[in-house]
């Protein structure tokens, strides 16, 4: 697994996950529970993980749609 991108804001979340299904990239999404240890107040972030295989083109369409992403490691 790796990590695309990580971000507070849910939107974004949701939009980046919406489009890399389209283009066949499956990305799960961590840490989606973790509002319950924070009082629901959005300040851990949440991180979106595709395959190694896809790392490529994830980062090509993120960077077409102006999507910030986690430096490569």
């Amino acid at each position: 697994m790796h990590v695309l991108l990580k971000t507070t804001d849910p939107t974004v979340v949701s939009a980046a996950t919406a489009y890399l299904k389209a283009e066949g990239i499956e990305a799960f999404v961590f840490d989606v529970h973790m509002s319950i240890l924070e009082g629901s107040i959005g300040i851990f972030p949440r991180r979106v993980m595709i395959h190694e295989d896809d790392a490529v083109k994830a980062r090509a369409l993120m960077r077409a749609l102006d999507i910030e992403t986690v430096e490569e490691e």
